[in-house]
């Protein structure tokens, strides 16, 4: 059909011709497992940290703090600034190099940021294993906090070009599914290194963080360019091709006609930096801004990162610290595998609401379980019983997390910016993303000792907060293409405001022919 059929898909407009080609499956599958190299991280941190082999080396304070009475003040056992620099210091190297992945990734194409992001970790998950010293540890979680800000930039944008409009958010979540389950996986491998006799297991753990670091370095290699960076490096044909590949259909002529526009609209731009700015990308810049912060104020990294090491703080033995950590690695898999089936059926709002309001209620509950039995004081235990209930509602609260925020604040972020800032607005997303994880971090085991049970709290009206503002500013954003996405903002009560007739306009004069497009004064 000549110019391409569409059907009208509600606010976006519509809905292109295609269907999910196994090329396309394959394809996202390989570039999602750059989630693996961030998920690890993210459990192999807080077990490491729990082990004594481990802090009798590098952290020999701490440790002679946690064995002096093990029955005294649970809550600020683990307490140093030096240790979690060691967990915090790659988040801050994250931050700064998603800027320089931004220009990667826009300039060279989204598979070579991946590449060069998993080269880094390799070379950081050496020098973890083999690390002698403090120093070499940091400066070996820096290198991998380049490799997670590198593929964090670019593989959300990578799934979200690649994949249909009507199913970009179940392949989109494949990133989160892969983070999840390298998580699951580092806590698995920690419960495993912690029985090695000898004390050396914890290197076993940093090492293996090399295996999903060499599982994204050599899958980009094998990746296709998406049409859209194509197109923006001035490949048309091949983007045609390319998209009729990935779309198994000939009837590409409207989808590639809108990449064009977009892409050309898109070469106006010389600062995207500075047109991110613009009224018109008002709600996207909040949205990219405000997300990743609430993401990170769930506190799911307060359970992520330190899991064993929380465990272990409110009570629990070290086996029984690592065991709940792989429990909850577990519920974290399967409850994002729920978010991959619903999210474009039920759509982004109603499970960020859902989720929402189970993590609040979940939160409230766990600060009162500890509350009751350490108090203000942090002495006491807890026993077996009690101490099942807790991690139930720990679970549930990962749950929660797993199938809203979690997948979630990587997929919405990725999919609403136009192509001509795309690669700015994903590296605020991920450096924001990254700077509160950073400051969560480093302020964790302070907080939990200063704020007590309190701190659940605290996190529970941080995210009364977030799913208030979710209700209220966030349209929903399910099958709409990402060329067309302007029209779900237009539509917006508030958003609308900031976006003028000739802004929806501009692309399809392009498409038509009625001459170039003029960029915003």
């Amino acid at each position: 059909m000549a110019g391409g059929a569409f059907v009208d898909s509600g606010p976006g407009g519509k809905e292109y011709p295609g269907k999910l080609t196994l090329y396309v499956f394959f394809t996202c599958v390989v570039a999602a497992t750059g989630g693996l190299i961030f998920g690890y991280d993210i459990g192999i941190s807080g077990g490491v940290t729990s082990m004594d082999s481990f802090l009798q080396k590098f952290f020999p304070s701490v440790y002679e703090k946690e064995q002096k009475n093990k029955e005294s003040n649970q809550y600020c056992k683990f307490d140093s600034q030096l240790l979690t620099t060691f967990t915090s210091s790659l988040y801050l190297a994250a931050l700064v190099a998603s800027f320089f992945a931004a220009t990667v990734t826009r300039v060279f194409g989204r598979k070579w940021s991946m590449f060069g992001g998993g080269i880094t970790f390799l070379i950081g998950a050496a020098l973890n294993g083999a690390a002698k010293n403090v120093l070499m540890l940091i400066l070996g979680r820096i290198l991998l906090g380049i490799g997670v800000g590198f593929a964090n930039q670019s593989v959300p944008v990578y799934l979200s070009e690649m994949a249909p409009a009507r199913l970009r958010g179940m392949l989109n979540i494949g990133f989160q599914l892969m983070i999840t389950i390298g998580i699951l996986c580092a806590n698995l491998i920690n419960y495993g290194t912690s029985k090695i006799t000898g004390g050396w297991g914890w290197r076993v753990s940093l090492a293996l963080a090399a295996v999903p670091a060499a599982i994204i370095t050599v899958g980009s290699l094998f990746l296709p360019d998406t049409p859209n960076s194509l197109i923006d490096r001035g490949h048309d044909e091949a983007a045609r091709k390319m998209l009729h590949r990935i779309r198994g259909t000939d009837d590409i002529d409207e989808e590639y006609n809108d990449l064009v526009a977009a892409s050309m609209e898109s070469k106006l731009v010389e600062h995207p930096w500075a047109n991110i700015l613009r009224p018109k990308y008002r709600a996207q810049l909040t949205m990219a801004i405000m997300i990743p912060f609430f993401q990170q104020l769930t506190g799911i990294n307060v359970i992520m990162f330190y899991a064993p090491v929380l465990f272990k703080t409110i009570g629990f033995g070290n086996d029984a610290a690592l065991m709940s950590s792989v429990i909850t690695g577990l519920v974290n898999v399967f409850a994002t595998l729920v978010s991959i089936f619903t999210v474009d059926k039920f759509g982004r709002r109603k499970l960020f609401l859902q989720g929402g309001s189970q993590m609040l209620i979940c939160q409230i509950i766990v600060g009162t379980l500890i509350a009751i039995k350490l108090g203000t004081s942090g002495e006491g235990s807890f026993g077996k019983t009690y101490a099942g209930f807790l991690v139930f509602f720990i679970c549930l609260y990962v749950a929660g997390f797993a199938w809203s925020w979690g997948p979630l604040g990587w997929l919405v972020p990725s999919e609403i910016f136009p192509l001509e800032i795309r690669s700015a607005g994903q590296s605020i997303n991920v450096s924001v993303n990254m700077l509160f994880t950073f400051i969560i971090a480093q302020a964790f085991l302070t907080m939990l000792c200063h704020m007590k049970f309190g701190l659940f709290y605290f996190f529970g009206g941080w995210v009364f907060i977030m799913t208030t503002f979710i209700a209220f500013f966030l349209p929903e954003t399910k099958n709409v293409p990402i060329e067309e996405m302007i029209l779900v903002w237009k539509a917006h009560w508030f958003w609308g405001r900031f976006i003028g007739d000739s802004d929806i306009h501009i692309g399809k004069n392009i498409e038509m022919g009625k001459g170039k497009p003029k960029a915003d004064a």
